[in-house]
């Protein structure tokens, strides 16, 4: 998510709004989210069942759900999927501005 942050401004220039899903109950998630000043929306998931939709993998022997990030355009479509390998495996912003994203007409 610090990567999430640092670009916040060049998302919303692209008119990109960020959420965030998260594994954990609500009161938890609340606190995390209160602790870190997130600039985004976040989604508290503990039943999984957003993450289950999208089918994001849980790896118990690598801290649980490992990272997924999907584009998702204003009109419902997917237009960019990545499956993380492991806790660090987050591509980089610039996918957004590779063209995957439609530009408004």
């Amino acid at each position: 998510m610090a990567q999430l942050r640092r670009h916040q401004d060049k998302l919303a220039a692209l008119d990109i709004a960020v959420l965030v899903v998260g594994p954990e109950k609500p009161e938890t998630f609340k606190k995390f989210w209160d602790r870190a000043s997130l600039p985004f929306m976040g989604l508290p998931d503990p039943e999984h069942r957003v993450s289950d939709l999208y089918g994001q993998d849980v790896q118990l022997l690598k801290l649980g759900r490992l990272p997924a990030q999907m584009l998702i355009d204003k009109t419902g479509v997917l237009r960019y999927l990545h499956y993380g390998k492991s806790m660090m495996d987050i591509p980089d912003v610039s996918v957004v501005e590779s063209g995957l994203l439609p530009k408004d007409e």
